[in-house]
């Protein structure tokens, strides 16, 4: 497992899919918002590809996120699209609604950075969440992430086009918490 301050990033568990599934995909306006196709029902028990890991994936690396006081299941966290060519990927995370507004995304977006920089050796990482979306932004921000461009108008979202934000962080500008 991976250590930040307030959370621990692990591998998929079998028992986090219906959870995951119940609290941040069947939430149809969540999902559009987090997700960039269109939402659709998935059969439950299903091998949903956003929740069941395939361990083969090389480019996409899914983490379930928990409290480290207690291990309650609290979230989703993913480095994708990576490309060790140019050693860069992008970072992803959905938090259930219980666990938001608690500082638990700040502390996955920096578990995910020592994952990316630190554990598989990446120069850069990406990020790209709407506009509107101010909690990922100041999680984003708070571990060093610069806003980089606009992408306008480039999301679907329940029926308007929304803007998204473009965001970088490059190895040699990172700076690790206390935790490493």
């Amino acid at each position: 497992m991976l250590i930040g301050a307030k959370v621990g990033l692990r591998a998929r568990h079998e028992d986090d899919i219906p959870i995951l599934r119940t609290e941040l995909y069947d939430d149809v306006a969540n999902s559009a918002r987090a997700e960039g196709r269109p939402w659709r029902p998935v059969t439950p028990g299903s091998k949903d590809s956003r929740l069941v890991v395939d361990d083969k994936e090389e480019g996409h690396v899914p983490f379930s996120v928990v409290e480290l006081d207690g291990g309650t299941l609290v979230g989703t966290a993913t480095l994708w699209g990576i490309d060790n060519h140019n050693r860069l990927a992008h970072i992803g995370l959905g938090l259930r609604p219980s666990a938001r507004g608690k500082g638990y995304g700040t502390d996955v977006v920096a578990v995910l950075c020592h994952y990316g920089f630190i554990v598989r050796g990446l120069q850069r990482l990406q990020i790209e969440t709407l506009s509107d979306n101010a909690a990922m932004l100041r999680s984003a921000e708070r571990n060093g992430f610069v806003r980089e461009g606009v992408l306008r108008s480039s999301a679907w979202v329940m029926g308007e086009f929304l803007d998204e934000v473009l965001l970088g962080l490059l190895a040699g500008d990172w700076k690790p918490g206390p935790k490493g």
